[in-house]
């Protein structure tokens, strides 16, 4: 059975489609019948930027284990990357501070 229910997401980024970069604001994500892959059901992500009429699009269809992959990979790296961000902000103000100390 279809279920047609999409949920939306808003975003602020890029996605590289057919024409090459484009904006987007929206992913529309469900869960139903692939188009596309060869799956009986699939987690589908429509990437689109509505403010522009959403006439272009990126998309992915994944199965259910791989797209339950992704999101922790995508939380893994999140963490990781606030941390060596954090890591270089203390660097930098680190550094900061001894150019300032030096100039008395």
């Amino acid at each position: 059975m279809c279920s047609y229910i999409v949920e939306k997401a808003r975003l602020t980024g890029s996605a590289k489609g057919a024409r090459g970069w484009m904006k987007i604001d929206t992913a529309n994500v469900y869960y139903d019948h692939p188009w596309h892959a060869p799956l009986d059901h699939a987690l589908g992500i429509d990437f689109t930027c509505e403010a522009d009429g959403g006439r272009e699009r990126v998309a992915v269809e994944l199965s259910r284990e791989s797209a339950l992959e992704l999101i922790e990979t995508i939380k893994a790296a999140l963490a990781s990357g606030d941390v060596a961000h954090a890591k270089a902000a203390e660097c930098s103000v680190v550094a900061s501070q001894t150019e300032v100390a030096s100039l008395f």
